[in-house]
């Protein structure tokens, strides 16, 4: 049975193992950063179990800051639980559970608990193969950002909340 749930610190080592599965050296969080992020965020970890096994997870800290900046991975004194924007570091899926939609389904939740709490939206960088999947959920790219994380090059995608609201109180010809 899947099951979706918040972190804690007895989820590190499958965090951790998740994270190395998911992305290469130079571009996973430690187990020390994971740790550190558990400490100070563990609210903003979604885990998808199936039974007892962790087969994806997303996490992030929240801050005013509208964009996503390399520093944010390894400060965790960025997070502010009172901030306008949920970034997200990492969607990770087990490698043997890939195309079965865990991925998708957590996304859903974490969005729909980031519009929940009041937030103007979310951020992620991701590669450019991925910009597709993130389009689904109503995210826009806005293009190769300054993020350097890992060596790679990043786009930028942002889930603006703000838009919706203003379409949502201001239909079009009134």
């Amino acid at each position: 049975m899947q099951m979706i749930r918040h972190a804690d610190m007895s989820d590190l080592d499958a965090l951790a193992a998740l994270e190395s599965e998911c992305f290469p050296p130079a571009e996973a969080a430690s187990r020390d950063a994971i740790a550190d992020r558990l400490r100070t965020y563990a609210d903003h970890f979604w885990l998808l179990f199936d039974d007892d096994r962790l087969t994806a997870a997303i996490n992030g800290m929240v801050t005013d800051e509208p964009d996503l900046v390399d520093a944010m991975y390894a400060d965790t004194s960025m997070h502010d639980e009172r901030g306008a924007w949920q970034m997200l570091f990492s969607v990770c899926t087990d490698p043997g559970s890939r195309r079965e939609r865990r991925a998708s389904r957590l996304m859903r939740s974490v969005i729909e608990d980031a519009r929940d709490a009041g937030r103007d939206g979310l951020v992620l960088t991701c590669k450019e193969p991925l910009i597709g999947f993130y389009e689904r959920f109503g995210y826009r790219d806005e293009g190769v950002c300054g993020s350097r994380h890992g060596g790679a090059a990043w786009h930028q995608m942002r889930l603006d909340f703000r838009r919706e609201r203003q379409q949502s109180c201001c239909p079009q010809g009134r």
